[in-house]
Formats: structure tokens, C-alpha cells, sequence
């Protein structure tokens, strides 16, 4: 973790630790060390293996190694190595089961992925493309639009977003999709475009993806109904609005017919992706305003509705609507408001819904700064694709990196149990009565290294520490602020949570600057969920704004919880 020494305060805090162990001895031999893993790092399944392990891995001295005992160099540099992060490192590779319907899993998604910048004069760049899928990213949205000399575009409709085209879009894909995880890309198209011009459309995912493109049901998936990550693994889904299919008759005279559905009642056009567009021109039209000229509904081209599988999209009607008619292939987009609506009135019926069918949640058009809500509510109950505008840096970005870079960071996270369990009714946000609250003790410790301003002047650091779950379980305690000190602040603080549902949680340490007497700034952030916080001694890594490492600056905490 650091380069050169460690600041001496946390080298005093270690040194102390050391000499608790070594017993008047000069160096600590493997069976204090063990003492150590399974007293003060809750290390149960440590062994004399696992001591010596450490021993050849962060001790340098010879005469130490032979002697199967630890300097204090060498127990400072396991202390700062990955092994005491506070972070998991069994997590950082994929460990969960991922042979599950798609259903079961939180899946990363991302809003309006095209735009760097705002939904009215923002630019749109294959960058973002990029960007999203290398963060593990694994729903991609893609506005369409008739472009010139029949090549469709992508931008944000009706406003002077700048546009690209359809093409590259799908070429940048094909090249990153399975950069960071092997498991499936969802493409949500949100399709304006002519016939004609789905038909070219059709043709650039055939071409382009290749045996990437998923265009038949799978033989034989592992579950019953969705195929899950394993089945689907180096594919990429389309996810559109689907044609009927055509249905056989039998006419009077006795010969079968062939009837299609008429394109006037094709499937209801999943009117909130349109609406979510729609009340942008509230904010920017070119033309004057007046009426919007009411829009011909187009029918989707047979081409591109065939590429639909497994992710048709559907209007959202209500959860009895859903229970009755909704097949497990369709899915529905549900707009911010009203998706906490739904979750506010009937969270029971919302996380059951999401145990059947795959939900994707959006932003509110209104949002033209490309703001972000929390993603935590809909995750809460259930929703699998919390869409995020991924180019807008803050607190709901922080969540969806913590949440996401657990499970090897590859874009597909098991829900928990509890939103799973067909046995006992789940309301996020009813308080758990009958849930025993684990109790969690986080000590603040120190802090080493942050980083200080461009002003060059010392921070006076304090540390946040907030826990957001469901509402119940979700508040924020700080420590103290330390004045005039960016290299060693020490804090020594005490933090008790109850938590009835920590499997849903997730933790963030947020290092602050206190700039007067209500005001403060932002330092440093670290985002992990709780089911992946190692108890003991360790250290947080920070990370800046946009989720970059600030190494070496870190926090020292104590972490249990039973």
C-alpha cells in the first residue's frame, strides 16, 4: 500500500500492537502471530499455515524467516499490505454462485450512457461507451434516432446534444463488452427510429456482434425461467419493444391461416422511456412552444423485434397487472418517482414482483443536470437495473461503485436473501421487528497522508462514517474535527450501529475538511458493502471524487461486529 515509512502516528499505533504480542521478545514468532490473526483480526480459519504464509510473504530479515518469527518491519508491512485492508480480498474475484436466474442478481447499469456532460448541450462520445463497461457496467442505453443518409444516431432527442452514430456505438461495444467480466451486456435501445432505419440497425448488430448477439432462447438454461450469468456468459442481449407473434387460425374452409398482429395494437410502447425524453423539451426546444405535434407511433421493425430474447420491454401497469400477464422474458422501466412511489405504498408487493420479472429503474427526466438519486431505495426492493447517470460524480455513484466492486467487480451481484425468500414477506420500509439488529462498533482511529488542498493548506479533517440500508438502518455519526493536520489526524472515536438488515448495507468512510462552522468539504471517500468489511484491525483506502485511488491516503479503523 505505502511507499518509504508510515507516518509515525499509525507506526506508534502498530508498534503498540506489536509489543502486546511479542512479550518482551525481539521479534514475534508464528504462534503470537496466529494469537494475533484469531484474537484482535477475528481470523478463525487461520492456522500455523496461514502465520508462516505471512511470515515468507512481508518478512525480509533472513534470520527472522528462518526462525518462523516476525520483525516489527515486517509486521508493519503485513498490517499495510491487501491481507489487512478493510475490504475482503476473497471478494475481489468473482465468489458468489452465478447460476441463478437473471433475476436474482443487481445487475450495473447505466443511464443515458452516450453523454458526457448534461441532457440539454452535453456532448455524446463512444468514450462514455468505454468508460461504463470498463467500471463493469453491464446495461448499456442507447437513444436512436433517424440520421442522415440512412445512418441511424444516438443523442438525447429533442435537445442539442451533440450525436454519433448507431455503428460506432456498436462497434465500441463489440471491442470492450467482456473487458472486465465474461457475464452478459444487456443493451437497453431506446428506439425513435423509422422502419427503414431499425432495419439498418438490425443489420450493424448482426454484423458487428456476431455469435456475440443472443438471437435464440438457449437450449437447455440452468434454471426455469430467465438463463442466468453462467448461461449467458460472452453474450449480449438486446432489450426492446417486441412484435406479437403471429398467430395460426384455422379458417372456415379448414386451411390455416397466417394472421399478425395488427401494427395499430402492437404492444403499447413502453410510453416511460418516451416520457422521460418528453418532459425535457420543458427546458430546451428549438421550436416555439405550443402543442407537441402528436407523434406516429411506429411499429418495430420484424428484423430488430427478432433479436429480442429474453429482455422484451413492456409497459408497466400495476403489480397485479404484472402477476397475471407478464411473461418471465418481459421487463419494465419505471421512472424515479414513480418507482418510489410504488416502493413507499407497497414495498412487500415490489420486492415480490422483483423475485419474478427484472425491473429497471431511471432517473427522472427533470433531471436535466444529469443528477443522480440513491440507488439504495431501489435496491431495497429488489429492483436488478438501478440506472445511474455514470458521468455525474457523487454520493450515488460512490454507493454503485461499492455495491458493484464486490463479486470481482464483474457487474452481477446475488441479491440477498432476504429479497429472495418466497417464505416470509419483505416491506424495506417497515422497521424489522422480528430481526434480531447486529450490532456493528466501527472505531476511528487515525488517518495518514490525506490529501490537501491545491491552496496548500492543512486540512482539519474528520471523518464521516454512514451506513445506508434500508431506512430504518440508514444514519451517519462523525468524529471530532483534528485541526491543522493532513499527515497524521488522529480521531480515537467510537462508533455503534444497530443494523437489522446488514446484508443490505452499505458502508462509507468520507473524509471531510471542516471549512467553518457548518460548511466542509469533500477529501476522500471509500463505499464497500458491509457482507464484505473484515473485522479486526484495517486499514481504508481513499478514493477521489471520480473513484480514483488518493494511495497512500487511508484511514485506520477497528472494525466488529458478532
Amino acid at each position: 500500500m505505502k511507499k518509504g515509512k508510515a507516518p509515525s502516528s499509525r507506526r506508534a499505533q502498530i508498534q503498540h500492537l506489536y509489543q502486546c504480542y511479542t512479550s518482551g521478545q525481539t521479534t514475534l514468532p508464528a504462534c503470537a502471530l496466529l494469537k494475533f490473526l484469531h484474537k484482535e483480526q477475528m481470523e478463525l480459519t487461520a492456522n500455523e499455515e496461514t502465520a508462516e504464509s505471512l511470515i515468507d510473504r512481508y518478512e525480509i530479515e533472513e534470520t527472522a524467516r528462518e526462525s518462523r518469527s516476525m520483525t516489527f518491519e515486517g509486521f508493519l508491512r503485513y498490517m499495510e499490505s491487501k491481507d489487512c485492508c478493510v475490504f475482503d480480498q476473497a471478494h475481489t474475484s468473482v465468489y458468489q454462485r452465478m447460476d441463478q436466474p437473471l433475476t436474482n442478481y443487481f445487475i450495473s447499469s447505466s443511464h443515458n450512457t452516450y453523454l458526457t456532460g448534461d441532457q440539454l448541450i452535453g456532448k455524446s462520445h463512444l468514450d462514455n461507451y468505454v468508460w461504463a463497461l470498463r467500471k463493469g457496467c453491464r446495461c448499456l442505453e442507447i437513444d436512436c434516432w433517424d440520421g442522415p443518409d440512412m445512418e441511424p444516431v444516438v443523442y438525447h432527442g429533442y435537445t442539442l446534444t451533440t450525436k454519433i452514430f448507431f455503428k460506432d456505438v456498436i462497434t465500441t461495444v463489440e471491442q470492450h463488452a467482456f473487458e472486465v467480466s465474461a457475464y452478459p451486456v444487456i443493451l437497453s435501445l431506446e428506439n425513435h427510429c423509422s422502419r427503414e432505419q431499425q432495419e439498418v440497425m438490425a443489420q450493424y448488430l448482426i454484423s458487428i456482434l456476431g455469435e456475440k448477439l443472443l438471437r435464440i432462447p438457449l437450449d437447455h438454461p440452468t434454471t426455469g425461467d430467465l438463463p442466468s450469468p453462467n448461461d449467458l456468459k460472452y453474450k449480449i442481449l438486446i432489450k426492446n419493444k417486441k412484435l406479437k407473434p403471429h398467430i395460426k387460425t384455422v379458417c372456415a374452409a379448414g386451411t390455416d391461416a397466417e394472421e399478425s398482429v395488427d401494427e395499430g395494437e402492437e404492444e403499447e410502447e413502453d410510453d416511460e422511456e418516451e416520457e422521460d425524453h418528453q418532459s425535457k423539451t420543458k427546458f430546451w426546444s428549438p421550436r416555439k412552444a405550443g402543442p407537441k405535434p402528436k407523434k406516429k407511433k411506429v411499429a418495430v421493425a420484424e428484423a430488430l423485434s427478432d433479436m429480442v430474447v429474453y429482455t422484451r420491454s413492456v409497459k408497466f401497469i400495476s403489480f397485479s397487472h404484472s402477476k397475471d400477464n407478464q411473461n418471465y422474458y418481459e421487463n419494465t422501466s419505471i421512472a424515479e418517482k414513480k418507482a418510489r412511489k410504488l416502493a413507499k405504498a407497497s414495498g412487500a408487493d415490489f420486492v415480490q414482483h422483483n423475485q419474478k420479472f427484472l425491473s429497471r429503474i431511471y432517473p427522472a427526466g427533470s433531471r436535466t443536470s444529469s443528477s443522480n438519486y440513491n440507488p439504495q431505495e431501489f435496491w431495497n426492493v429488489g429492483s436488478q437495473l438501478v440506472a445511474l447517470n455514470f458521468q455525474s460524480l457523487g454520493l450515488p455513484m460512490d454507493l454503485n461503485d461499492g455495491r458493484f466492486q464486490d463479486n470481482g467487480g464483474c457487474g452481477y451481484v446475488l441479491k440477498p436473501e432476504v429479497l429472495m425468500s418466497c417464505q416470509r414477506s419483505f416491506d424495506p420500509g417497515c422497521s424489522q421487528h422480528g430481526l434480531k439488529p447486529t450490532h456493528l462498533l466501527l472505531k476511528v482511529i487515525s488517518g495518514s497522508n490525506l490529501p490537501v488542498p491545491r491552496s496548500g493548506k492543512a486540512l482539519d479533517p474528520f471523518v464521516r462514517v454512514e451506513i445506508h440500508g434500508i431506512a430504518s438502518d440508514s444514519r451517519r455519526k462523525s468524529t471530532h474535527t483534528v485541526k491543522n493536520n493532513s499527515l497524521s489526524p488522529h480521531w480515537d472515536t467510537d462508533m455503534n450501529f444497530n443494523i437489522s438488515v446488514p446484508e443490505l448495507c452499505l458502508i462509507r468512510f468520507c473524509v471531510r475538511d471542516q471549512t467553518g462552522l457548518l460548511s466542509s468539504e469533500f477529501v476522500g471517500q471509500y463505499t464497500l458493502p458491509f457482507t464484505s468489511l473484515k473485522k479486526g484491525y484495517r486499514w481504508v483506502p481513499l478514493r477521489s471524487r471520480d473513484g480514483c485511488s488518493l494511495d497512500p491516503a487511508s484511514l485506520y479503523v477497528f472494525v466488529w461486529y458478532p
